[in-house]
């Protein structure tokens, strides 16, 4: 299994290699170490392995390069800023330092210090001020030829579409080189392990694993390739501010999904899409972002957080809850704006990153509010924790906006509350509002609306057992687990490898003498 991010927060691919071991299949997931160390560990029979997957190729060639017509004082982009600001950091403090002995000296009844040494630390604190300003204004200038470059013009836009028409689908290999540095750091690591069946997640290791399976073919070896598509990639926001990302990155998911043997994806919205976009002969197969609700991965020596305790927060105090990653587009300013409305509730903020820029910017403005003590930040429990961990809240809230990958799927947090049998409040986005007010399990409010937003919060929270209710449906819940998912995965292997030695049914070791499918990168 191919994975482009260090694996831990990652539920689909974490459970999807669990599973698929359980199953009997021999699995190695390969995903990027973020710290650049290889690690290695295991979930459940899987073996995991994060490589060392340097991204020189992500940088362009002018962020090497001096910005001499825009911005002739500045630094060369080398690092060399930064070592010029701290030498004179450095500097000044020292002569903080020689002041700081000399007026001991003189206050001290020692011998006097001379008019020479004090004329030159004067001189010195000077011409270090100079310094100090001179440094400072090349280094203002870098970041500004920086920010001047951003790849967003009409001199990009015209490279960009001169290139498409140039190349097609090739287009990728200028316009988003640094895809190349996934090829390096996991082809021959691929070509090492000769798996007989490759799952590529999402639209960055595609091309990994189908350039893998070329060379294979060379060499005589049949590889399956599974394509796992997470979102809708032209629906996507682009994760780098430049107009050459979404067009490369399309370009070369277009190229390399014709390779794949098989396709799946996280919810039958996405897969009309994709099988539409891709022209592809079979549907997806469909693979829900569900959690996992078999105790036993659970480790019984692992006590679950209390989400309250965390929080320092009795039971009967009104709870909501967000849990997932923190940016502008999943709508996490209208809980805050809410507060004073909702004077007794309490936020927490189970998010991916609770130091980043943005969620700081939601606490500071939750103080400006005078509710600053009623939101808590909150880290990521292991995901087969989450469930529980979510359970002591009394709403689960998904305030998304209206993106296009937003519209179309029911995103894993949904599953995650509703196992947690947590009353939600849900923006409007097409999909989840339809299940939403099918079910009846929570409120739908106009995404961005804060009016709305605190309507729908009050009337969960006035009767929470009437949107409980909505749980005890005949098999609503079953049909979102990821053991029912585990069987669609468990399929597809199967009709891709129809040669490979029989598995136990429920999982485990193969018979004697019957060697496992080597889905090794591929699970």
């Amino acid at each position: 299994m191919l994975v482009d991010n260090g694996v831990n927060g990652d539920s689909r691919v974490q459970k999807a290699a669990r599973s698929a071991a359980d199953a009997g299949w021999e699995v190695i997931l390969l995903g990027r170490a973020p710290t650049g160390k290889p690690e290695t560990w295991h979930l459940g029979g899987a073996e995991v392995r994060l490589l060392q997957v340097p991204l020189p190729m992500s940088k362009r060639p002018h962020e090497f390069r001096r910005a001499w017509l825009r911005a002739p004082l500045a630094y060369p982009p080398t690092g060399i800023a930064a070592h010029r600001a701290q030498a004179v950091k450095a500097w000044r403090a020292d002569l903080r330092v020689r002041r700081a002995e000399l007026t001991a000296a003189r206050k001290g009844g020692r011998a006097k210090p001379s008019a020479l040494s004090w004329s030159t630390l004067r001189a010195e604190e000077r011409f270090s001020g100079l310094a100090r300003r001179w440094v400072s204004l090349r280094h203002r200038e870098l970041t500004r030829a920086r920010r001047g470059r951003k790849l967003d013009g009409p001199w990009d836009r015209a490279y960009t579409v001169f290139w498409q028409r140039m190349q097609g689908l090739g287009a990728w290999r200028r316009l988003e080189p640094g895809l190349w540095d996934y090829e390096l750091g996991f082809g021959p690591v691929i070509d090492k392990l000769q798996p007989d069946l490759i799952h590529a997640n999402d639209f960055r290791m595609i091309g990994v694993g189908a350039r893998a399976k070329v060379r294979a073919a060379a060499e005589g070896r049949r590889i399956a390739l599974v394509w796992d598509a997470h979102e809708y990639l032209p629906g996507v926001q682009p994760w780098r501010d430049n107009a050459r990302w979404l067009p490369g990155n399309t370009a070369h998911e277009r190229e390399f999904v014709p390779y794949a043997d098989a396709a799946m994806t996280v919810s039958g919205g996405l897969a009309d899409l994709l099988q539409q976009e891709h022209g592809l002969t079979e549907r997806p197969d469909v693979v829900l972002n569900a959690p996992a609700v078999d105790e036993s991965v659970l480790d019984p020596g692992e006590p679950v957080p209390d989400i309250r305790a965390r929080c320092a927060i009795g039971p009967e105090v009104p709870l909501l809850v967000y849990s997932g990653v923190a940016a502008p587009k999943r709508g996490l300013g209208v809980m805050i704006e809410a507060l004073p409305e909702l004077p007794d509730a309490h936020v927490a903020l189970v998010v991916n990153k609770p130091d980043s820029d943005y969620v700081r910017g939601l606490v500071a403005r939750a103080a400006k509010l005078g509710a600053g003590d009623r939101v808590h930040l909150l880290p990521y429990v292991p995901h087969h924790q989450v469930v529980r961990f979510l359970s002591g809240a009394q709403v689960g809230v998904i305030p998304i906006q209206h993106w296009p990958n937003h519209e179309i799927a029911l995103i894993t947090k949904f599953f995650e509350y509703s196992h947690a049998r947590l009353p939600l409040v849900v923006s409007d986005v097409r999909t989840m509002a339809e299940t939403v007010r099918e079910t009846g399990q929570g409120e739908v409010f106009v995404a961005e609306d804060v009016a709305d937003f605190v309507r729908a919060v009050r009337a969960v929270l006035g009767d929470p057992a009437r949107y409980r209710a909505a749980y005890d449906r005949p098999g609503l819940l079953a049909g979102w687990t990821w053991e029912a998912q585990a069987e669609v995965l468990d399929e597809v292997y199967a009709r891709l490898l129809p040669d490979a030695p029989a598995r136990p049914a429920s999982g485990g070791d193969p018979a004697p003498g019957a060697a496992p499918a080597s889905v090794g990168v591929g699970s």
